[in-house]
C-alpha cells in the first residue's frame, strides 16, 4: 500500500468532506481512506483531480490553485448529486481559501466528533448514512444542540428508539433551516 499523497485526507483535493463520508468510516474492504490517504489509488485510481492538483501541482486542494475553479468544476452540479459529500464541495474550498486550513479542519473535527458520537451510540444498523448527511449539511450549532439532546436521552432507551428520537430532532433541525438531508440523484 502506498504512502500518503497529502496532509489532509479528511478533505478531498476537490473539497469533497472525505471525514464525514460513510465510506471513511466503513468496516471491510469498501472503507475509503480519504483523498490520498494511504491507498487511496488502489480505490480511486483515476481521479483526475487529485492527479492535476497533488500530483502535478504538489497543492494540498484545489483552494490553493490560482485557476480555481477551472473546467474540472461544474458550478450547476453542485448540490446536486447523490454522493452528499459533494454538496459543499465549493463553499468547502471558498472557507480554505478565505480561512485556511487550520480553521476549516477544527470545524471539520467538531462534526466528525459528533458524526462518530451519533454512530457509536444511535446507530441502528440503518442510519450511518443519515448521521453522514446531518453532520455534513447542518450548522455546528444544529449539531451541538443535537449532540446535547442525544447525550440527556436515557441511557437505558434501546438503539432503536434512540436512533428514531435523534434522526427526529435532527430532521426538526435540517427543517428549520431549509436544510434537505435527502440525496439529490438529478444530474
Amino acid at each position: 500500500m502506498e504512502n500518503k499523497l497529502k496532509d489532509y485526507n479528511t478533505i478531498g483535493c476537490c473539497g469533497i468532506d472525505c471525514g464525514l463520508c460513510p465510506r471513511f468510516y466503513t468496516k471491510g474492504d469498501s472503507v475509503c481512506p480519504g483523498c490520498g490517504g494511504p491507498g487511496f489509488r488502489e480505490k480511486h485510481p483515476s481521479c483526475s483531480i487529485l492527479t492535476c492538483c497533488v500530483i502535478k501541482k504538489g497543492l494540498e486542494t484545489c483552494a490553493d490553485c490560482a485557476e480555481y475553479p477551472c473546467f474540472r468544476f461544474d458550478p450547476e452540479k453542485d448540490g446536486k448529486d447523490s454522493f452528499v459529500t459533494h454538496k459543499r464541495i465549493f463553499t468547502n474550498l471558498d472557507l480554505i481559501q478565505n480561512k485556511g486550513y487550520d480553521f476549516f479542519l477544527s470545524q471539520q473535527r467538531l462534526r466528525m466528533n459528533y458524526l462518530a458520537d451519533f454512530i457509536s451510540k444511535c446507530d441502528d444498523g440503518r442510519s450511518k448514512s443519515f448521521y453522514c448527511i446531518s453532520c455534513a449539511l447542518l450548522p455546528l450549532e444544529n449539531l451541538r444542540q443535537s449532540h446535547e439532546y442525544m447525550t440527556s436521552l436515557m441511557e437505558d432507551i434501546d438503539v432503536k428508539k434512540k436512533s428514531k428520537l435523534i434522526k427526529d430532532y435532527l430532521r426538526t433541525m435540517a427543517s428549520a433551516q431549509e436544510v434537505d438531508l435527502k440525496l439529490d440523484n438529478k444530474k
